[in-house]
């Protein structure tokens, strides 16, 4: 891993957008205190007064600008994608893409592009949690040698709507509800579910988010995706029609609902502090570029529209290619400043990367940029440190509110008192020049939608029929979750029906839950499968960064706590112990043992797995604390490996595990690894290791009443 720097923050060898920032970070700590006109002041505590207790004097200049700058801090949160977590690195490429296109980023093999990526959730406000069920943003902001360009995508592959007319619609049912601004972070409400029965388009986009894609482990266990069919153009003008994947190294994986619930209260900050930790902890996160490339001469070989952006391009029809990396290597300094104030448009391209006609993307084109002005106070925002560009700028723009550049001589063009600078990059007809792709469009102005749009339920059956068992039973939950929230039966009736386009079972299951019969049947849909979408098939390779939790007490087998955690911290694995309180237990010998966490300060869904050593004494005291019973049943009932030594195995009879899992039947099915305390503690964690390497085991018989 590349070394940290000094500072903190980052790799040693700054890039060039991190040596540009380095302009301007405040280094205040060792100056005094100063007003904003570089006054020093003497005292910041008390009010200038008259009297000891004496009215407040106006004159307090300082008094006065402290308070208004507090009072000024805050600027509009985002619309949507309000609550986020961003990160610094770099995107390098695999090979050379100048075969497709002309984008100067990716021109050669291992060129480094410095990167800022926000993650986000779409619907809550900026005081959300992070777990709710809801998609993600992924956005990515290059900072290439010819300027600034914005993959703005999302965690799931296409949206609820197709045109961009429908997103202020959307927006205001997905969002809490008018009257009484309820619920924050998730779309389990009358309002998004009405829309969203009305509209079959959303049909494919509900699937994803009823699917356990809407609630990611970490935002470094999460695919992104680009959504719309963009295009790529070579130097001469030839376009190719692409769509982006970034696909993380360490598999994609995602928690359980009842998990995901759970730890909203634990801790409402988990995928941002598992972030920023482990970028802290040098095990820079990283993810896979791919691309799907089809030709312009076959756009319309599909039965489906290029430019739906509520359908995929299955990897079945086109596979994805990789063609570069993204790795993630430093924390920002200031959240305000960097994460906050990034700006991301979907309409910041380069050279190389065009657009198509895809509705939804037209209007995306014309709305970040109107955003940004009203949430940023002006048109300067692009001066911001962490929106700046690396490349040179030159424009005719003046003025405005935030402008920091003095600018002397001429402001129009053409000009001759200025030199006739700046002057038109393309007249000399040099590469590194944006030109729109030269497309013919011509046709009546009409306010229609193509008809090649209106299949609105055969790529959600495609996904329904790509998912594993599990999978399906998750979203059939989910479905039954957020519609029983739902006051409206005619809302629940009409978006039952809706799914019986997609399949009858689920449909059918979803009534159920609902106490609602059973959707008539209709022309069903046939569609294939994909295992490309389903997570069974993503898992990745490796326990790095996964969190292991040991439960302890006075009279713990330290032996056996070092022996495992040992193996698993050299694969990569954050082992911590837990125990009643901090400090330190004794090992049954006598020995002390570290205590990383208070037991009730922490919770098992904080964690990826669960260790519980030997030591009839520390197991009779866990036994006797519900917080730790809890604990193992938890893990049990969301799936998490649990590896037991001894009379460890006493803590999962507590925890009313079945009886067969807590003798260490089908084991490797159910993920309970259990030893009798003589074998080797090594020989358990490498066993340890491959469960956990597997994430989740879905299909553990239940818990016994």
């Amino acid at each position: 891993m590349p070394a940290h720097s000094a500072s903190g923050r980052g790799p040693s060898d700054p890039d060039a957008k991190d040596q540009q920032l380095d302009r301007f970070r405040a280094a205040p700590r060792h100056d005094a205190l100063t007003t904003d006109q570089g006054v020093r002041v003497d005292d910041t505590d008390n009010a200038l007064r008259a009297g000891h207790r004496g009215p407040t004097l106006l004159e307090d200049f300082h008094n006065r600008e402290k308070i208004t700058h507090f009072d000024h801090e805050r600027i509009p949160e985002r619309v949507v994608h309000a609550r986020g977590a961003g990160a610094y690195g770099y995107f390098e490429p695999y090979e050379s893409l100048s075969e497709y296109t002309c984008a100067d980023f990716l021109a050669e093999a291992g060129r480094r592009t410095p990167v800022f990526v926000r993650f986000s959730t779409v619907q809550g406000p900026r005081g959300s949690a992070d777990t709710v069920r809801d998609v993600r943003g992924f956005a990515t902001k290059f900072y290439t040698r010819e300027g600034n360009y914005d993959l703005v995508g999302n965690n799931m592959p296409v949206f609820f709507i197709q045109d961009a007319i429908k997103f202020p619609d959307f927006v205001h049912a997905v969002k809490m509800e008018p009257d009484n601004e309820m619920p924050t972070g998730g779309s389990a409400h009358d309002s998004f579910w009405d829309f969203a029965s009305l509209q079959p388009e959303t049909t494919h986009m509900l699937m994803w988010l009823m699917s356990d894609r809407a609630i990611p482990r970490s935002f470094r266990m999460m695919q992104g995706f680009g959504v719309h069919t963009f295009r790529f153009v070579t130097a001469d003008g030839r376009g190719t029609f692409v769509k982006f994947h970034w696909k993380p190294g360490l598999g994609v994986h995602s928690l359980v609902w009842d998990e995901a619930q759970i730890a909203a209260g634990r801790d409402p900050d988990f995928n941002r502090r598992d972030l920023w930790e482990a970028i802290e902890a040098g095990e820079y996160p990283e993810w896979e570029l791919g691309v799907q490339l089809v030709p312009e001469e076959d756009e319309f070989a599909f039965d489906f529209d290029l430019l739906d952006a509520t359908k995929i391009i299955p990897e079945e029809q086109v596979p994805v290619r990789p063609v570069g990396r993204l790795v993630l290597d430093r924390n920002p300094q200031n959240f305000f400043a960097e994460t906050e104030q990034v700006a991301f448009h979907t309409a910041n391209v380069v050279p190389g990367i065009d657009f198509t006609n895809d509705p939804l993307l037209q209007g995306r084109n014309f709305s970040y940029l109107d955003t940004q002005l009203i949430r940023l106070g002006g048109p300067n925002f692009s001066q911001l440190p962490v929106n700046r560009p690396i490349a040179d700028v030159h424009h005719n723009h003046r003025d405005g509110f935030g402008q920091q550049v003095i600018h002397p001589g001429t402001n129009y063009f053409p000009n001759s008192l200025g030199g006739g600078c700046p002057a038109h990059a393309g007249a000399g007809g040099g590469a590194g020049v944006f030109r729109h792709y030269a497309e013919r469009v011509d046709g009546d102005k009409i306010r229609v939608r193509s008809e090649s749009f209106k299949d609105h339920y055969s790529q959600a059956a495609l996904f329904w029929n790509s998912m594993a068992d599990w999978e399906r039973r998750h979203i059939a939950e989910a479905f039954r979750f957020e519609l029983g929230k739902v006051k409206a039966v005619e809302v629940r009736e009409r978006m039952t029906g809706n799914l019986a386009h997609v399949n009858q079972d689920l449909a059918a299951e979803v009534a159920e839950g609902l106490g609602l019969p059973a959707p008539a049947p209709v022309g069903g849909v046939t569609a294939a499968a994909s295992p490309a979408l389903s997570q069974e098939n993503l898992t990745g390779t490796g326990i790095r960064t996964r969190k292991v939790a040991v439960l302890a007490a006075d009279g713990t087998d330290t032996g056996q706590v070092t022996a495992v955690r040992d193996r698993l911290t050299a694969r990569g694995a954050i082992v911590e112990v837990l125990a009643a309180k901090d400090g330190t237990v004794q090992g049954a010998g006598g020995e002390p043992l570290d205590v990383d966490r208070a037991l009730p300060t922490m919770g098992s869904v904080l964690y990826d797995a669960v260790l519980v050593p030997d030591g009839a004494q520390a197991v009779s005291v866990l036994t006797a604390d519900p917080a730790a019973v809890r604990f193992v049943e938890e893990t049990y009932r969301h799936g998490k490996p649990l590896a037991v030594l001894g009379e460890g195995t006493r803590l999962l009879t507590a925890a009313r595990l079945p009886e067969g899992v807590v003798l260490g039947e089908s084991a490797p099915d159910y993920g309970v690894l259990t030893g009798n305390g003589t074998a080797p503690a090594e020989d358990l964690a490498d066993a340890f290791a491959e469960a956990i390497e597997r994430h989740r085991f879905p299909h553990r018989p239940g818990l016994l009443n």
